[in-house]
């Protein structure tokens, strides 16, 4: 499983590595990589509680909400940003994509050349005003007309080297990756562009 998983990584970060000097910012809601190993754990979850404006992280800490909206291709929610200097944060669980896509904001305003964060993962309605969110270790940090940059494939080696994701669901999350990668090239790497190709409009602030 190893050896299949490296030898996918190596060809798709060679076929969709950032154009030189283009080097994409790092998530600014997870912390950046230390250059120490990341430490094996499972799946990560959170929920979104729609009837009181909350979302529980995935350390059972509770977070406020500012609005939540749905609509048949999934939730949307703003929520103020986790750290200066933006001010919001918007998100969209889509779960026939299996993906969260988020961006965030320093004012009120839709940005010109914005930068998404695309998280892999199951997502879905478990109650009707409650949502469940199950991360797949894996993101790609795009901008239109880039090459996207793929990360947390070491946490995916280091779950399924320590026994906490099997054989079949590894797998599963890199092939989702790569197919999320050929389906931004494949709409010259716009990210609205290829989700609006499967019938999801975005809306933002």
């Amino acid at each position: 499983m190893a050896g299949f998983l490296t030898e996918r990584v190596t060809r798709t970060l060679r076929t969709n590595a950032p154009e030189a000097g283009g080097r994409l910012p790092w998530n600014r809601h997870d912390p950046e990589p230390s250059g120490a190993p990341d430490i094996a754990h499972k799946p990560r979850v959170e929920y979104f509680d729609l009837a009181d404006l909350t979302r529980t992280d995935a350390r059972g800490f509770i977070h406020s909400v500012d609005s939540y909206h749905a609509e048949p291709w999934g939730l949307y929610l703003v929520r103020p940003a986790d750290e200066a200097p933006y001010r919001y944060t918007e998100s969209w669980l889509l779960p026939r994509q299996s993906v969260r896509v988020t961006m965030s904001h320093i004012n009120v305003a839709h940005d010109r050349d914005p930068l998404y964060h695309l998280y892999l993962g199951e997502f879905s309605k478990v109650q009707p005003k409650r949502w469940r969110a199950e991360y797949h270790y894996i993101d790609i940090i795009a901008r239109n007309g880039r090459h996207p940059e793929m990360r947390g494939v070491d946490e995916l080696f280091a779950a399924h080297s320590a026994g906490q994701v099997d054989d079949g669901t590894a797998r599963r999350v890199f092939e989702h990756a790569t197919e999320v990668i050929d389906g931004l090239a494949s709409h010259d790497h716009h990210v609205e562009s290829w989700l609006l190709d499967q019938g999801v409009s975005l809306h933002w602030l």
